[in-house]
């Protein structure tokens, strides 16, 4: 298997094929603003709409270096990327879960369209692989997140089938 190859598996897999874990898209479906505001007493974790606009922060970013796109502003510090806009706000939510849908896309088809050996290139100091890797790995942790705060606040299944 080719690092390509394996890359697109992962992509699939991080996001839309239940494997070892939940993907992202599962972790995230069926989600009200509501839930995906809410955040244990005391406050020890990020929320899940924090927790997806993070990960989008870093998927965005991987895009516009591998387009040239020097339109994207890198926030100052990670604590910036943890952000929720429009507190319960059903119509931002849902359009958080649109824009993370697009972006994840976006970042397969770019992977669809490099040449093997564009994937050894740095972008900028980084390889492309090692930056789609790290966005993979990346994921698959906060995707966990999202799954424990979903188990803690009572919304996620308490027996799921997959495979």
């Amino acid at each position: 298997m080719s690092k390509k190859e394996l890359l697109q598996n992962g992509v699939n897999q991080v996001f839309f094929e239940e494997e070892w874990y939940p993907p992202l898209s599962e972790a995230l479906k069926n989600l009200t603003a509501a839930q995906a505001c809410w955040q244990p007493e005391g406050k020890a974790a990020n929320t899940i709409w924090e927790n997806t606009n993070h990960l989008l922060t870093f998927k965005e970013r991987l895009l516009s270096r591998l387009h040239k796109d020097d339109s994207f502003v890198a926030p100052q510090n990670n604590d910036e990327t943890f952000v929720q806009s429009g507190a319960n706000d059903e119509d931002a939510w849902q359009e958080t879960v649109k824009r993370t849908l697009h972006v994840h896309d976006a970042l397969q088809s770019s992977l669809a369209s490099l040449q093997e050996a564009e994937l050894d290139q740095p972008s900028p100091s980084l390889p492309v692989w090692q930056q789609y890797l790290n966005i993979l790995l990346h994921d698959a942790y906060h995707t966990g997140q999202i799954v424990q705060l979903r188990k803690l606040q009572g919304s996620w299944p308490d027996k799921r089938s997959y495979l």
